[in-house]
């Protein structure tokens, strides 16, 4: 199979205006000599792998808006020249159905039994936004270090924080991490993955398009279209059965073009709280290997799906620390992976993240390493650090790592606290219609209720209970304060007696 790179010098814009002498400073940086060298020099297709492996090292970006980066290598893309490009980006209105919208509208709301069902952050049980014991500890901690200083931090990031929030999502254990074939830079992690992408794979019949689930979180459209990426779909929700269409699903990988990049939540998928079980995430693995395709995890609720950290990752780290074998063949997957401690850490406004890329060789890593650092200055000039550092200071002091797998599982098991009593009301004392074993069956912050756009605005205009137009309710906005109220409010919308 051709591999899925470009070559190595191939230019890094996709609308450049060259210039020699960046061109100049980008190949002795990059240790490229002036002759093009052929497509298939010095490439590995990570289904055409030989046998022993060779190392594969993974990048991490620490970036700005959310999350950081691991970026991968010249077996998946091409690392070339550097030239200027200037990016157009179209805006236009934005939806009044939106999370920020509906919160908006509830705040203005007067309605004494109003509920938000539209926030996509975790509510205690008085519906307060809760700051975890950790942090506040970590926060102390940080602010009377007499070494604290508000200096730049390395453009790939915090290395304390990066390696740390690696073994997290990889594994302690992993073998790229023990053979010190990781390296690591800053937040930004599903845009920087995908400018990424979009620079560097090598898309079949050159047409960048990426694959994300039906549906998926409303901002990955956006980001691969900023990227000048074409997002299609893949069946993913049922609404007959309101769980995973697995058939369309696989249908759906093996009949993409080879070497499809396909985008896929690691765990707790959102919206609709719907996950592969593990042997579905093998069969997924294998269809993967047959046809080259690439994979471009998000993670963004590790440890809200169970209330465990380990189990939460437990297909990113699959893919990324021992090769599939159900195939007979000795292949890998190879992850790309976005991830986020906006939601396990409650800290939504600090954009703390990473991205992990898994790669063939050291002199790859580094090389996307550098590509990386290129395209992070002209992003975000500069890695936030406040955020950054309270999570190093989390997974790297043992007493205060073990008191944050505490507090997440107060977060979760809350969350599945309320799916079990919303399914007792609805089916034991209400016996509302139909049947909601997809309330206890999901997992994670959101819940897919299988209500129509129209019974969803009815709940908004009659009960003032807000929620989004696809019936998407975030369980971290129920509580023993409005959960009957909720409840017996779906009842009469199903009915049609609200």
């Amino acid at each position: 199979m051709t591999p899925a790179w470009r070559d190595l010098k191939r230019s890094l814009f996709s609308r450049p205006t060259p210039s020699d002498s960046h061109a100049h400073c980008s190949r002795q940086l990059l240790g490229l000599n002036n002759k093009r060298p052929p497509r298939s020099v010095d490439l590995h297709h990570p289904c055409h792998l030989p046998s022993p492996f060779p190392p594969f090292p993974v990048i991490l970006a620490h970036l700005t808006h959310g999350r950081t980066y691991q970026a991968v290598s010249r077996s998946h893309f091409s690392l070339p020249a550097i030239y200027h490009h200037v990016f157009c980006i179209h805006f236009c209105q934005g939806s009044s159905r939106s999370p920020g919208q509906l919160t908006a509208t509830y705040k203005a709301d007067t309605f004494p039994q109003k509920v938000n069902l539209g926030v996509g952050a975790y509510r205690d049980d008085d519906n307060k936004p809760w700051v975890l014991p950790v942090v506040k500890k970590a926060t102390e901690i940080l602010l009377n270090d007499p070494a604290l200083d508000h200096e730049y931090l390395p453009i790939t990031g915090l290395p304390e924080y990066t390696s740390a929030a690696a073994k997290l999502i990889l594994g302690a254990d992993s073998p790229a991490i023990a053979e010190g074939r990781v390296t690591i830079s800053g937040t930004g992690a599903n845009h920087l993955g995908a400018l990424f992408l979009s620079r560097f794979y090598e898309w079949t019949d050159n047409k960048p398009q990426v694959f994300v689930s039906d549906p998926t979180w409303i901002n990955h459209f956006a980001i691969m279209r900023n990227v000048q990426i074409d997002p299609l779909t893949y069946p993913y929700y049922d609404p007959k059965t309101i769980g995973l269409d697995f058939s369309g699903l696989l249908n759906s990988l093996k009949t993409a073009p080879v070497r499809s990049v396909f985008l896929l939540h690691a765990c707790a998928h959102n919206p609709t709280g719907v996950d592969p079980t593990h042997q579905q995430w093998e069969e997924i693995a294998n269809v993967f290997l047959e046809k080259g395709h690439y994979v471009f995890f998000d993670s963004a609720y590790q440890g809200f799906a169970s209330g465990d950290l380990d189990k939460d990752a437990w297909a990113v780290g699959s893919c990324a620390a021992s090769p599939f074998l159900r195939t007979g063949r000795n292949k890998e997957v190879f992850p790309c992976c976005s991830a986020s401690f906006a939601k396990n850490a409650g800290l939504y406004g600090e954009r703390v993240g990473a991205l992990h890329v898994v790669s063939p060789t050291q002199e790859e890593a580094n090389r996307v390493k550098s590509q990386l650092s290129v395209l992070q200055r002209s992003e975000i000039s500069n890695p936030p650090a406040h955020g950054a550092r309270l999570i190093a200071l989390i997974l790297n002091d043992p007493t205060l790592f073990d008191e944050w797998k505490r507090d997440i599982k107060t977060m979760a098991h809350r969350i599945i606290a309320m799916r079990e009593e919303l399914y007792n009301i609805l089916t034991n004392e209400l016996k509302t219609p139909g049947n909601w074993n997809h309330i206890t069956d999901q997992i994670g912050m959101f819940s897919f209720t299988g209500i129509s756009p129209e019974q969803s605005q009815q709940l908004i205009d009659k009960a003032h209970i807000y929620l989004t137009a696809n019936g998407r309710i975030s369980m971290a906005g129920l509580n023993s304060h409005n959960l009957r109220y909720f409840a017996e409010s779906l009842d009469k919308v199903v009915r049609g007696t609200l």
